[in-house]
């Protein structure tokens, strides 16, 4: 990094020099400016000078007089269309007016510190070589691993921080103020460093933190990473290693001493006597720099702890979020139908939620198998674990390995880095596995272990890990005649298929119907912001007699269709339904229907397509059940129902 002097040529501060030593200087009338010029032209805070990497820029800071480059003949002013320029070494900068009326400063820029600004200067390499010469003393020795001992049993970074400026006043007792300088975690060719800890010596000799703010130099940590050696100054003042802020924080000796992680400068660590010139010696600079090795070690070990915390509490914070997500999710949309058929669903679901058993969910596309799936888990004691669902169908079997087992770094092309699979994430919860028939053969073989013996096996790995995952799974085909043509491992059918629910068609639960219409309504209706009245009678008619062969998805789009469609505080009516669905708006009439309650309605319009139904058949039941999409002992037993026979 470039260091830039300061000169003034004219004014009350004639002949002040400044050696910029922090990244930026601060130019103007304020007390807290880095050059303080008390003319009246000068703004408080007129400019300031940046210096960062291998250049020094000028920036006016919005002066009421403003500010000036001049480099030979050439002038250049700053402004508000144009606030900074670069600077070159033997520019005259003018703040406030041109030549003599304003404050005239002499600029020189060097990016190289000249050797003799320092006493000693010990590059990196060269310091454990001198740790013999440490080795030597017992009872430095022997001081040294106490201190040591302290740094280590600290942790939390303050703690390691201050266990090292504590340690390093009791190794140089001539010392009387320490800082320790970080460099920010960031992955940056050239990081920030500022001073982090300060510790000075009481008056009994311990180590305690200033009463207040305390003078720093930053000429003295910026030569340690600029060199990447150890610095001393036996008699800063007299040196020509002296810069302004050694000056002001009267620092009469100084030693500093980089804190390494192989290449990679952590930071500093900055002793100063500011009572006594010559009071330390390359001794101090070799003890400070043994300290400066193990507490770098610690240092780096402090910040790895604290990033793993924030890492897990990161996941234990997403985990949260997901487990309140899926739990609100199963909790607000819960499992609505008063027919007989749901009720016996429910009551399978509650006897099989707590047993450790694998359940298989059939039903037809649309039924809401994952909702059942979900039910299962929530009502389950492994509630608070996370319930994980994938689709088989969705993905190539290549992928669904991977998705399913998780995979190794390296384990095929594109895998960068390892990656957990869903049965990882399941464990100690539930995994849903829809359409499992689709998944192939091959894949079908290692789901059957992974059920068999808790264990899996991440692609490209050589070891199994052990899983507690409770399947649930899934299909919309028949399972037994997929195992007959070969599809189906018959050994993995017999392992999931241990306790089936049956999820009924929207067509065998009519009554539930208006509920779930009604229930979809109110949640469109909020979700859209608009008001809506209601179903009219014709509207509801039409719901109860359509066969919904999408089932439940099918009639949650045609209520979201109907809300959009729908003007805000109306009724959807008939004329609002999918064309589709207003075919059977003349069923009600042909079948004599009187009016009543919806399920007095249905039985009569149910009643009506039996009997047309059997007449076209010649009173074929057969026929009859095959055409109307039920089994001859459904047909028989909704006649009794109808007592039609």
């Amino acid at each position: 990094m470039v260091r830039v002097r300061i000169e003034v040529l004219n004014g009350a501060a004639r002949g002040r020099v400044v050696e910029a030593d922090g990244d930026t200087t601060l130019l103007g009338r304020s007390p807290s400016a880095g050059l303080m010029l008390p003319e009246v032209f000068v703004s408080g805070e007129h400019a300031r000078i940046l210096a960062a990497g291998e250049e020094a820029v000028l920036e006016d800071l919005s002066s009421t007089n403003g500010s000036s480059i001049v480099r030979g003949e050439a002038r250049l002013r700053l402004g508000s269309a144009a606030p900074r320029a670069f600077l070159e070494s033997g520019d005259i900068v003018e703040l406030g007016g041109d030549g003599d009326e304003g404050a005239r400063l002499a600029i020189t820029i060097d990016d190289q510190p000249p050797a003799e600004r320092v006493v000693a200067l010990r590059p990196v390499a060269e310091l454990t070589g001198h740790a013999t010469a440490v080795e030597q003393h017992t009872d430095t020795l022997k001081l040294l691993y106490q201190l040591e001992k302290r740094i280590g049993a600290a942790t939390e970074l303050d703690a390691v921080l201050g266990a090292i400026a504590d340690a390093a006043l009791a190794l140089l007792p001539r010392a009387t103020h320490v800082t320790l300088v970080l460099g920010d975690e960031r992955e940056a060719a050239e990081p920030a460093f500022a001073p982090v800890v300060t510790r000075v010596r009481g008056p009994d000799g311990s180590a305690r933190a200033p009463d207040g703010p305390i003078p720093f130099a930053r000429s003295v940590f910026r030569t340690v990473i600029h060199e990447r050696a150890a610095v001393l100054a036996a008699d800063a003042p007299s040196e020509a290693f002296s810069s302004e802020s050694l000056l002001g924080a009267s620092i009469r000796s100084t030693v500093g001493v980089p804190l390494l992680k192989g290449d990679q400068i952590l930071g500093v660590i900055q002793v100063d006597n500011r009572d006594a010139p010559r009071m330390f010696d390359t001794g101090d600079v070799d003890r400070l720099g043994v300290l400066a090795a193990n507490a770098s070690l610690a240092v780096d070990k402090a910040r790895l702890i604290r990033r793993l915390f924030a890492a897990e509490e990161q996941l234990s914070q997403e985990n949260r979020y997901l487990k309140g997500r899926e739990r609100a999710r199963a909790g607000g949309v819960e499992i609505i139908g008063r027919s007989r058929v749901m009720r016996e669903l429910l009551e399978q679901l509650e006897k099989v939620a707590d047993a450790r058993i694998t359940v298989f969910i059939e039903g037809e596309t649309g039924t809401g198998k994952e909702l059942v799936a979900s039910a299962v888990h929530f009502r389950s004691h492994r509630r608070d674990q996370l319930f994980v669902a994938q689709n088989c169908a969705a993905l190539p079997e290549n992928l669904l390995e991977s998705e399913l087992f998780g995979h190794v770094r390296g384990a095929f092309t594109g895998a960068t880095e390892q990656r957990k699979g869903l049965f990882e994430l399941a464990d100690r919860g539930t995994l849903f596995l829809d359409e499992v028939t689709e998944m192939p053969l091959a894949l079908q073989a290692k789901l059957l272990r992974a059920l068999q013996e808790g264990e899996i096996r991440p692609v490209g790995a050589a070891h199994e890990k052990r899983v507690d995952v409770r399947i649930v799974a899934a299909s919309n085909r028949n399972l037994e005649a997929e195992v007959k043509a070969g599809r189906f491992r018959e050994d993995l059918y017999y392992r999931l298929k241990v306790f089936p629910l049956r999820v009924p068609p929207l067509r065998e639960r009519r009554d539930d119907v208006a509920l779930l219409a009604e229930h979809f309504l109110a949640r469109y209706a909020k979700e859209f912001g608009k008001p809506v009245a209601g179903f009219t009678q014709a509207a509801t008619e039409a719901l109860a007699t359509y066969d919904w062969p999408g089932n439940v998805r099918e009639l949650e789009n045609e209520v979201q269709r109907a809300v959009i469609g729908v003007e805000p505080g109306g009724f959807i009516e008939a004329e609002t339904l999918s064309p589709r669905l207003r075919t059977t708006e003349g069923l009600v009439g042909r079948a004599g229907v009187v009016r009543g309650t919806l399920k007095e309605m249905v039985e009569q319009v149910e009643r009506h397509l039996l009997i047309e139904a059997l007449r076209e058949h010649g009173n074929n039941k057969t026929l009859t059940a095959k055409t109307l999409g039920i089994t001859r002992e459904g047909l028989h037993k909704k006649l009794r129902q109808l007592k039609l026979g």
